[in-house]
């Protein structure tokens, strides 16, 4: 399980006393129980692996925007910062698909699905993420979809 290899890593981190990594991981941690209080409340099981998957996805998300920004203000201090955690929150992830990769895949599915205009794109959507949703990043999934339906 992910959350196992958190925790492990988080104790390396300590032991080795590399301040910067504990606390990324002390991040994730504290994103993965907010989001376990959060599913809590609801009645849908979730996989526990899918659901760290999905807020360390949302954590490397917020950590490139954060970092563009940063980096358009003129803060690269910050900019480093955020790019620190960012490798941290990527190693915990699964191998990302290079685009050639995505783009057969894409192409596979729509071939598959029939799907001819852009008019089909959230059927199209819908089967890369539920195939391709682990190691495909779905904003840059949308855009491969939208060019693989326009052309």
């Amino acid at each position: 399980m992910i959350r196992d290899v958190i925790k492990a890593a988080q104790t390396e981190s300590m032991k080795a006393r590399d301040s910067a990594r504990t606390q990324a991981i002390r991040l994730i941690q504290a994103a993965i129980k907010n989001r376990d209080i959060e599913l809590r409340t609801s009645d849908a099981a979730t996989d526990d692996d899918a659901t760290v998957r999905e807020v360390l996805q949302k954590m490397a998300k917020q950590r490139r925007e954060s970092i563009e920004m940063f980096e358009t203000g003129g803060r690269q201090e910050l900019a480093d910062i955020e790019k620190g955690e960012l490798a941290v929150i990527e190693s915990f992830l699964p191998q990302q698909m290079d685009d050639d990769a995505a783009r057969a895949a894409i192409a596979a599915i729509v071939a598959e699905t029939g799907a001819s205009s852009v008019k089909d794109m959230g059927r199209v959507m819908a089967a890369v993420k539920a195939r391709h949703a682990a190691e495909m990043d779905m904003s840059r999934a949308s855009a491969l979809v939208k060019a693989a339906l326009a052309g």
